[in-house]
This record gives C-alpha cells, sequence and structure tokens, in this order.
C-alpha cells in the first residue's frame, strides 16, 4: 500500500514504515503529524485518485527529529568583470517515520 501526498509545495509518495525528509516543520520529536492533502492512495489493485485530493485520504507520521542538509555551493560569476561571489546554504528538514494510511 503506497500513497500519495502534498506538503511543502512537493508530492511526495510513501509506504507505511518508510522514514522521509520533508521540508522544516514546526513540531517536536515524537509528535504525530496528520497530513490531509492526499492525492492518491493504492493498495494493489485498488486505486482511489483524488479531485484534486481522497475524501478521508489521511498520511500519518511520527517526527524522529530536525536536522540540515548537506552543504551547496552558491556562485554567482560575470566574466571578464571582476566579479566573483561565493556563498554555502544548509537547508533545515523534518525527518518523519510513516506510521498509517488511510483512504
Amino acid at each position: 500500500m503506497f500513497a500519495v501526498f502534498s506538503s511543502g509545495g512537493k508530492q511526495h509518495r510513501v509506504t507505511e514504515g518508510e522514514v522521509i525528509k520533508l521540508e522544516l516543520i514546526t513540531a517536536e520529536p515524537g509528535d504525530e503529524i496528520v497530513f490531509d492533502k492526499v492525492l492518491m492512495v493504492a493498495n494493489g489493485d485498488d486505486v482511489s485518485v483524488g479531485k484534486p485530493y481522497v475524501d478521508g485520504g489521511k498520511v500519518t507520521a511520527e517526527v524522529i527529529g530536525h536536522d540540515r542538509g548537506k552543504k551547496i555551493r552558491v556562485i554567482k560569476f560575470k566574466r571578464r568583470k571582476d566579479y566573483l561571489r561565493r556563498q554555502g546554504h544548509r537547508q533545515w528538514y523534518t525527518e518523519l517515520k510513516i506510521t498509517a494510511i488511510s483512504s
């Protein structure tokens, strides 16, 4: 069984027991979060597709913790103009464990 839900402007395909990383969510580790913007739920050949969301569809997850991702390098450069700027960035994320999917 898997589900596709929307969170943080992105869509995520998840199964029960899976650990995923999402955009930072304001919740404490150990809290339970319910996502109700479920776009699709599939259980074998039984597939429910929402218009735009599945009625009664929920994905329940437990917050494992918060952390920061790998550093990315941002470089601005203009040739022959003596212009070069370097900057680093680390994005915050929330790690979740999917506990239940219901349609």
